[in-house]
């Protein structure tokens, strides 16, 4: 089942927020259950792709990618002929995921170029999901874009603090500094959103010094990312 399912605990959350953020700021449509699941089923294809290109082992990873290709071919099919216009939605996909193509044959899938490549491509969903639901105001997506995209590369950081950059202090600090920074932007461009951007900063300094394991690291940040959503919802529109 390691062929099949992604065991990437928090990139679930990069999956789901954009999408919902892109709902909140619009409306929600029946045209969305199709595109979720195409989306789902898109990022279920890629996974064992990348492993594929990364180990070389694609009689391994053939099955997940035959098994995802076929179930997403009429969901994708049928959103084209339904919304031939998302086609545009996707264009600026195709270069960050040509990033993450370079960093899984050189096998340095870790690196945060990569990690940043893969967020801009998670939060683009709110454009799509934003124009299904009917949306006039693009600022506002623009805005839940830009907010998606901070929270995320400042998760991609903390993160790190505790798996791979454990012991380096310059990973912690740049984590730290860096929730500063979205915190003070955030006071100017998400007013409403400080104390969620307050909480996430004390996050980034005080459970780096625990020892919490990864696995609940990705859990966890199932959980901000229901506190961050549920906070937009309430107190940004």
């Amino acid at each position: 089942m390691k062929r099949f399912i992604p065991n990437q605990h928090g990139a679930w959350s990069m999956l789901v927020l954009p999408f919902l953020l892109g709902m909140a700021a619009s409306q929600a449509k029946l045209l969305h259950i199709p595109l979720f699941l195409c989306w789902l089923l898109i990022y279920l294809f890629i996974f064992p792709l990348l492993q594929g290109v990364k180990t070389r082992r694609f009689d391994r990873y053939g099955p997940p990618l035959k098994v995802y290709g076929l179930l997403l071919l009429p969901f994708a099919a049928y959103l084209i002929v339904t919304e031939p216009k998302l086609l545009w939605f996707a264009l600026p996909a195709l270069p960050l995921f040509a990033v993450n193509l370079y960093y899984a044959r050189t096998k340095n899938e870790r690196a945060l170029l990569n990690d940043i490549a893969g967020i801009l491509l998670f939060c683009l969903m709110v454009f799509p999901v934003f124009y299904i639901g009917g949306g006039t105001d693009w600022g506002i997506a623009g805005e839940l874009f830009i907010l998606a995209l901070l929270y995320f590369v400042g998760t991609a950081l903390y993160v790190k603090t505790i798996i791979r950059e454990k012991n380096n202090p310059r990973y912690y600090y740049a984590s730290v500094i860096y929730h500063g920074l979205f915190l003070l932007a955030g006071v100017v461009l998400f007013p409403s959103l400080t104390v969620p951007l307050l909480i996430l900063l004390a996050r980034a300094a005080s459970l780096p010094k625990t020892k919490i394991t990864a696995k609940r690291t990705g859990i966890l940040e199932i959980g901000f990312s229901v506190m961050l959503y549920i906070s937009v919802c309430v107190l940004y529109f």
